[in-house]
């Protein structure tokens, strides 16, 4: 190495700390902090922002950067060429915005997410309203600069911050080929599962602190070292923290454990990717995961496709039963397997079943694109969303609670996020298909709770990959073929239809 890219590796491993305190800061007011701190919080995340921007958008860097890859760029070895481009593309992120901006949007935010907090709560978009509309100008704002200097659409520009390489025409042909065959689909399912025996819910109540015992029975059989990271409870279920402190939160229902169960489980799946990323790249750009694509892969992997099988089910019902006081025929591995597999029109994405889910994720995709292009006014959200709802998942909210105000996402900045839910669910298809076409034991290890073989697998093909390659490039290499819908509807055929 030459004296450029070492000092550039000591620079990108001090904004790695920065984002990490950053996230950790993110975490806390999610899960902990009291409402009272919330001013005083957006400042201190706005503050840590700015200097991580100010850092990285020196003249120096851009200087080091061009040295760097005068000198370097085909002599250097292994994953520290990823690094390289890696941290080019950080800095032309960064060096788009000025740095007044990025402290209005992190201020901005942190406000926008507390009120959201209280607007959910009363079904009041209006009170919403001016705060998330001035998050969306500051983020069109953000997406023209950057649009301006990458040559690519606003909203490509906003998608390529969460997904690398990602745009809406790539996106939108995939969802085309989805919107192809998901309906009959969906209706054949439900249809069928119709004709079957009726589903037993169990019955609660079901107390916080056995289902939170409970689910960590199951984080610890996926793997997930308590050492290195804890669960909480939050308004909306995440993965944050960094991979020695991990932080997963989920949030309780006492009359129905199946959903902070499987919420707990979905998060895992991510807490597992970051604890798997490789310890020699840690706190450069390279050893950092690849994107949104691939990290939804995983914790649909465990959630998805791992733990709502029959194999995983048959190891959970006991457990579930005992932990939780669970007598008789609804507490019976096929009465648990059908509850946990069932298809319905639902209101909310984050209960959505996965033949349901891509609908929710389409009408995201088609409502953010619009409001970014400035071809539908924030305003007109609610009732965009509810017609979008009867056209896509055949049922319609009736409040905005249930609508347009279930998800932090948009109140939080992450604007172009929504896509990789849905990409993360075709990846995860390919990556278990070949997983198990490649180690026929994994089925029956998870009907003993054993992740192993699972997970020594993605550790493998995914995890260590960390950013070293492109999305594309991963897929490809790990399962044979190019990321398509056609794995996807394979498992749903055979976990819904097969007779």
């Amino acid at each position: 190495m030459t004296q450029a890219y070492g000092e550039l590796e000591r620079i990108f491993r001090r904004l790695a700390l920065l984002g990490e305190a950053s996230g950790l800061l993110q975490w806390d007011m999610a899960a902990v902090m009291p409402e009272g701190g919330a001013a005083i919080r957006g400042e201190q995340l706005a503050e840590l922002r700015v200097v991580a921007h100010e850092t990285l958008t020196h003249p120096r860097v851009a200087e080091l950067l061009d040295r760097a890859e005068r000198d370097e760029a085909g002599t250097l070895e292994g994953w520290r060429r990823a690094n390289l481009r890696e941290m080019r593309r950080g800095w032309r992120h960064s060096n788009a915005l000025p740095a007044d901006l990025v402290a209005a949007m992190s201020r901005s935010v942190s406000e926008c997410e507390m009120q959201w907090r209280e607007a959910r709560k009363a079904n009041d978009f209006e009170g919403l309203r001016p705060r998330l509309q001035r998050v969306l100008d500051l983020v069109v704002e953000s997406a023209r600069i950057k649009a301006a200097a990458f040559g690519v659409s606003p909203y490509d520009a906003l998608v390529d911050e969460y997904e690398p390489g990602a745009d809406a025409a790539s996106i939108q042909a995939t969802f085309d080929q989805l919107a192809a065959f998901l309906p009959g689909m969906i209706e054949e399912i439900i249809a069928r599962q119709a004709r079957g025996p009726a589903i037993l819910p169990p019955r609660g109540p079901f107390p916080a602190g056995r289902q939170r015992a409970l689910a960590e029975k199951l984080m610890a059989a996926v793997g997930f070292d308590f050492a290195h990271g804890r669960l909480d409870t939050s308004h909306h279920p995440f993965c944050g923290g960094v991979p020695e402190d991990v932080r997963i939160t989920t949030r309780w229902d006492e009359q129905d454990f199946t959903r902070g169960l499987m919420g707990v489980l979905h998060e895992t799946g991510h807490a597992m990717y970051e604890r798997g990323l490789p310890a020699a790249m840690r706190l450069q750009p390279a050893g950092a995961a690849r994107g949104m694509v691939l990290h939804e892969s995983q914790s649909l992997l465990v959630e998805m496709q791992a733990c709502r099988s029959r194999e995983f089910v048959s190891f959970l019902a006991p457990l579930a039963a005992e932990a939780l006081g669970g007598a008789g025929p609804e507490w019976g591995v096929d009465n648990l397997h059908r509850l946990y597999t069932k298809v319905s029109r639902g209101l909310i994405r984050v209960d959505a079943d996965e033949a349901t889910y891509p609908c929710h994720v389409i009408l995201r995709f088609r409502l953010e694109r619009a409001l970014v292009a400035g071809d539908m006014k924030l305003v007109d959200l609610p009732g965009a969303w509810r017609a979008g709802m009867r056209e896509l998942v055949g049922i319609e909210p009736p409040d905005d609670r249930d609508g347009c105000l279930q998800d932090i996402h948009w109140p939080g900045g992450a604007w172009g996020y929504f896509p990789t839910y849905t990409l993360g669910a075709l990846a995860a298809a390919q990556f278990f298909e070949a997983a198990v076409a490649a180690v026929p034991a994994i089925p029956d290890a998870l009907s003993r709770g054993d992740f192993a073989p699972l997970i020594y697998w993605v550790r493998q093909h995914v995890h260590a990959k960390a950013s070293t390659d492109s999305t594309a490039a991963i897929v490809e290499a790990a399962t044979g073929r190019g990321l398509g819908v056609d794995a996807f509807r394979r498992h749903l055929e055979r976990r819904y239809l097969a007779r």
